[in-house]
């Protein structure tokens, strides 16, 4: 009771300061608690809804027809009354109104009888899905509608056939997450895949077999009898089941949670860091009770104790106010969210997050309020008395708490993400972050401090960056590194942007056609009244380099970006794009050698060590091919012109099984012309509209990037919550300045220069040293892990450093408008009374 009493009337004394720390306290809890509650909800929802969303207990997929032995196999069980199946194929085509001249690329879906074994596909008529789709007709979407002018009842021209529209979709359980999805969705019955007429050889048609186990609790072994049926080295076939299989709305959503943690776990540091600062300028503030209440007799034990129960009361509330504003955050990301999830997902409140967010707001508050406690035990009432600067403290408490700060967050980071490798990488960049911020910091202030500056105004505010009980270098660390995270996401996006939306020339390529056949090239160059450069495609797999076998699970575990057991399409030609050179050998192809050559891009040289002479050991479609590496080239634009890994002489692969493609210059107010006339007499052929593709790109970015800006921005208030702070701690030592200014003559205006000029250097410093850590790392993220040309965009960044500028003066100025309000006589009368 004693120590509460005490505790509540030093609360209410210092109540500002108080509500600083609880506010640094719900700020490290509100972001982690709403990620992890999220995230825990998203996971729990997509696995008690994991048949509705895979529509199927196993799943097939594969771009090549299934093999022979796989489709035995599923006969087999068929025959057997143990499974039953239903056959999908997934394409992209243009589909045209036959009356009218409109023209829209779409997403064909052609499915079968069974057709979902779960979940539901929603009409708009409320309809069963199998009762209304039959042979001659067709489901679509009502943006199909929209662009072509049609209504339900009308027909619509798919290939070479007409199907009649009889009913609009609204949802299918299956859907994935199509950031890119190019057309709105027609659905099929496959007793019309063959009059459509576009299973050419070589088209991309995604097959899909989706499997419903009769006998629930053998499904997984049901895979593995699926699995057992194809050769062990054939990667072209997945399968999963609805549990192990990750749909695309759970990879999008695993993969945006992955980024939204590290986010969270970033401003969960920077605002243990304001804690820490936030309780330091709260018990330097605290210097003369402890002083007294030492002179009294207590001890240094009953103090500690005094002040952990401080902290655990306020860190109490800042941890009740963090959860509160995390459920509300949480809230906020579904809405933000809505329209990449599944209109059936039911999310619900995550008490095991929350029990977890207070757990980690416990350990956060001990974590770093241990080091500002035990340096109360060294306070000594004399020096404090006589306003003497402390002896040189020991460094240990400060080396083994950052000890303990490093690994408590590379065990949070390994807990989160389940990544040794990664959480170690992770702590380690932020580590080096702080360390590097720490040490440029450190600098600036020495040297400043050395120097001869004869302006009054800016020598006292200089001066003042150094005044006793000033947590400058800590508001530096803080904001420089909060800034440096903020600019450098600001300076990628705008990379990207440069790089892949605004750097097409005006007459650059905004047409990809896909799919042409070997019998269409000349008609189809007709057709455009203008010279076409072709690019032929042939689908194969890397086997081997140098009669070393390639493992693919091996690749796809070690690289998670592009590897070498995917498929790749090669080409032939004889000569260099106009934006490819040689890097290595004198021509694309060496006239002294006999056997089959390639020459191979810079990029997969990174994929896999190789030099000109190694053999490479293809197999296209069951047929092996070996080819020397003649020559290795590389890019010198990033833009999205065609380009491709392998290139082989004419003669080694002109005969091989193939289709063409092109990219054509088409103006916007064409382009459903040329749609049409591409439908109408190439119904196979696909017309990709690019600008409409980046266009949906920089959308669907563009929200995400606010989403992770709005929640990034937290980490600024963590610095500005220690600017203020600072600001409060200091109060005593700025009043006595403000008052000696104002006897000594001068005016209110001269003290708010003063402040305002500390505040612009503080500010000042932090963004610049900032934008230097922004730059290099943005830097490093888009010429060595994007692999594009970087952009410094210094207009953008100077723009950048005077908002802060502006912020850190605005705030610094409010915060010290108390203090300059004080009238000497007033300031000089409490101080006789006291």
């Amino acid at each position: 009771m004693r120590h509460m009493s005490m505790i509540l009337r030093q609360v209410r004394h210092s109540s500002q300061q108080a509500g600083l720390f609880v506010l640094c306290v719900a700020l490290s809890l509100a972001t982690l608690t709403a990620f992890s509650g999220f995230s825990r909800s998203m996971q729990k929802a997509l696995r008690e809804d994991a048949r509705t969303l895979q529509a199927a207990d196993v799943i097939i997929r594969s771009y090549d027809p299934i093999p022979l032995a796989l489709t035995r196999t599923i006969d087999q069980l068929t025959d057997q009354g143990r499974i039953l199946s239903a056959a999908i194929h997934e394409f992209y085509t243009v589909v045209r109104a036959p009356e009218k001249s409109t023209s829209v690329l779409s997403s064909l879906k052609v499915v079968e009888p069974g057709y979902p074994f779960y979940g539901r596909v929603r009409l708009r008529s409320g309809r069963e899905f199998k009762s209304v789709l039959s042979p001659g007709t067709c489901i679509v979407e009502q943006t199909l509608l929209d662009r072509t002018e049609l209504s339900v009842g009308a027909d619509l021209k798919v290939g070479y056939t007409t199907l009649r529209i009889v009913d609009v979709v609204t949802a299918e359980p299956d859907r994935p997450l199509e950031l890119f999805s190019l057309g709105p969705r027609v659905f099929i019955n496959a007793a019309d895949l063959d009059a459509l007429g576009l299973m050419g050889t070589g088209s991309r048609i995604r097959r899909i077999v989706q499997v419903k186990v009769l006998d629930t609790p053998r499904v997984d072994a049901v895979a593995e009898q699926f699995k057992q049926a194809i050769s062990f080295d054939d990667d072209t076939v997945r399968i999963h089941t609805f549990l192990s299989g990750r749909s695309a709305i759970k990879r999008f959503l695993d993969n945006f949670l992955f980024f939204l943690k590290l986010v969270g776990l970033f401003i969960l540091i920077v605002s243990g860091l304001g804690i820490q600062s936030t309780l330091k300028a709260f018990l330097d503030e605290k210097q003369r009770t402890i002083a007294i209440i030492k002179t009294v007799g207590a001890t240094g034990r009953f103090i500690t104790i005094h002040f952990m129960l401080l902290v655990l009361l306020l860190g109490g509330v800042g941890t009740t106010v963090g959860i509160l504003a995390g459920v509300a955050a949480q809230s906020g990301l579904v809405r933000l969210l809505d329209p990449f999830l599944p209109d059936h997902l039911v999310l619900t409140l995550s008490w095991v997050g929350i029990a977890e967010a207070i757990a980690l707001g416990f350990t956060v508050v001990v974590l770093f309020s241990l080091l500002p406690l035990y340096r109360t035990r060294q306070m000594r009432p004399l020096a404090i008395f006589n306003r003497q600067s402390s002896s040189t403290a020991s460094r240990w408490p400060d080396v083994l708490s950052g000890l303990l700060v490093l690994l408590f967050f590379l065990g949070l980071v390994l807990w989160h993400m389940q990544d040794i490798r990664f959480g170690i990488y992770f702590v380690g960049a932020i580590t080096a972050m702080i360390l590097v911020a720490a040490l440029l910091a450190q600098t600036i202030l020495a040297v400043i401090r050395r120097l001869p500056i004869r302006h009054l105004i800016l020598r006292q505010a200089i001066r003042g960056l150094f005044r006793r009980g000033n947590a400058t270098r800590a508001i530096m660390i803080t904001l420089t590194v909060a800034l440096a995270v903020i600019f450098g996401d600001s300076l990628i996006e705008k990379n990207l942007n440069a790089t892949f939306v605004r750097s097409f020339p005006a007459n650059s390529s905004n047409a990809f056609f896909v799919d042409v056949q070997p019998d269409q090239t000349e008609d189809f160059a007709t057709a455009m009244g203008r010279p076409v450069q072709f690019f032929p495609i042939i689908r194969a797999q890397l086997t081997a380099v140098n009669d070393q076998a390639i493992d693919r699970r091996q690749e796809r575990r070690k690289k998670r970006r592009d590897n070498l057991s995917r498929v790749f399409n090669l080409t032939y030609r004889e000569t260099l794009l106009d934006d490819e050179r040689l890097i290595d050998g004198k021509s694309l192809f060496r006239e002294d050698w006999t056997e089959p050559q390639v020459s191979v891009m810079d990029t997969v040289v990174d994929m896999h060590p190789m030099q000109i002479g190694d053999r490479l050991h293809f197999k296209i479609q069951g047929v092996p091919l070996t080819a020397r590496i003649s020559s290795i080239r590389i890019r010198d634009s990033r833009s999205l012109s065609p380009f491709f890994y392998f290139v082989f002489p004419t003669a080694v692969l002109g005969k091989a099984p193939q289709t063409f493609f092109t990219a054509l210059s088409v103006p916007q107010d064409q382009m459903g012309a040329v749609q049409l006339k591409i439908a109408s007499q190439f119904p196979n052929i696909s017309v990709i509209d690019l600008s409409q593709t980046i266009a949906t790109f920089v959308r669907l970015m563009g929200r995400l990037a606010r989403i992770l800006r709005s929640f990034s921005v937290f980490s600024i208030a963590a610095g500005i919550l220690i600017l203020v702070s600072a600001v409060l701690a200091t109060r005593a030592e700025r009043m006595v300045e403000s008052v000696y200014y104002k006897i000594l003559g001068a005016g209110r205006r001269f003290v708010l220069g003063v402040f305002a000029v500390e505040n612009l250097l503080i500010g000042m410093f932090s963004s610049g040293l900032a934008l230097v850590m922004a730059q290099a790392g943005a830097w490093y993220v888009c010429t060595v892990r994007l692999d594009i040309s970087y952009h410094p965009f210094i207009p953008a960044s100077l723009v950048m450093i005077g908002l802060t500028v502006l912020l850190t003066v605005g705030v610094g100025m409010v915060a010290s408008r108390s203090i300059v309000s004080k009238k000497p006589v007033v300031y000089l009368r409490e101080q006789q009374n006291e």
